[in-house]
């Protein structure tokens, strides 16, 4: 009976330590000062898109040039997945957590998983609603959104009619987005459809199918991702309609297809500088020093001229 007694605190205490979001004294991190000690987990959403292949080459070439090793892990855009692997790399023993979110909700409880042990986290790209999170390294993703509203107005005037396709739901960067997008496309715009295609170029293609049945006089298009702005193109192209896609990211693939004329713009991000700004980052947390709660990477908007 004494045994049992004794385990059943035991397991009391570790489900208590479990539900508390400050980690106990023992599991806080010990500084590193050599970095070469250093072991980083990047969990991505996906390496099925370039733009986040960028961001993990950005990690790993920072990574490389401080000593720091990295163990990558890619969530193939589930979010239970990418929970399990977050779990795994806590297993293993990594230092400091590097983490794209596939959905910002889900990964909330990997997070607080990590800050129970006093793991340190830093999300790329998108952010987690819940848990304590070191820093967000990534662009403005509203002003991304607003900068994309604007150009279309600028282009083709007040009141053009526009379809609107979303990335995956529950992730940060598709609430900020299209959060920026409706500052001006609200006052001056009249979205006729908002349709979700998860960041991906074939589910664009054929939402973008679909759409343009529905809403034949669409003049443009603003894609959450060039993916997605590629994917509506190859439809576009297709129906032999003319009309006008904005994307987001500046991936290889929409930069070509700007410059070819087949797609108007995309506001670019800086996929390897936010990789390398988050290795760096981690770097100071180990080291016990200050980061910001926010790491912005700059946006620019290119078109063909």
């Amino acid at each position: 009976m004494k045994k049992l007694a004794v385990l059943l605190i035991s397991v009391s205490l570790l489900l208590l330590g479990a539900c508390s979001m400050q980690p106990p004294e023992w599991a806080k991190p010990a500084k590193k000062e050599n970095l070469k000690d250093v072991k980083i987990g990047l969990s991505v959403s996906t390496l099925n898109n370039p733009f986040f292949v960028s961001l993990k080459n950005g990690v790993q070439k920072e990574a490389k040039v401080l000593g720091m090793e990295v163990k990558v892990v890619d969530a193939q855009n589930d979010s239970a997945k990418q929970i399990n692997d977050v779990e795994d790399l806590i297993q293993q023993g990594v230092d400091v957590l590097l983490i794209n979110p596939t959905d910002s909700a889900a990964i909330s409880t990997a997070v607080q998983s990590a800050n129970n042990i006093g793991i340190p986290v830093i999300t790329l790209d998108r952010s987690a609603d819940k848990g304590k999170v070191a820093a967000l390294v990534a662009s403005d993703n509203i002003k991304g959104g607003e900068m994309a509203g604007n150009y279309i107005v600028k282009k083709l005037g007040e009141k053009a009619k526009v379809a609107e396709l979303e990335g995956v739901p529950g992730a940060s960067a598709t609430r900020e987005r299209g959060k920026g997008f409706h500052i001006i496309a609200d006052q001056k715009l009249n979205v006729v459809e908002q349709q979700s295609a998860d960041f991906d170029r074939t589910k664009g293609l054929t939402v973008m199918e679909n759409l343009l049945q529905a809403n034949p006089d669409i003049q443009a298009v603003f894609a959450h991702n060039d993916e997605m702005a590629l994917g509506a193109i190859e439809a576009i192209n297709s129906s032999g309609k003319n009309i006008m896609v904005i994307g987001f990211d500046g991936n290889d693939d929409a930069l070509k297809a700007i410059k070819a004329g087949k797609m108007e713009a995309t506001v670019a991000q800086q996929p390897e500088l936010i990789g390398k700004l988050a290795v760096d980052a981690g770097r100071d947390v180990v080291q016990g020093k200050k980061v910001a709660k926010k790491i912005p990477a700059p946006l620019k908007l290119v078109t063909k001229s």
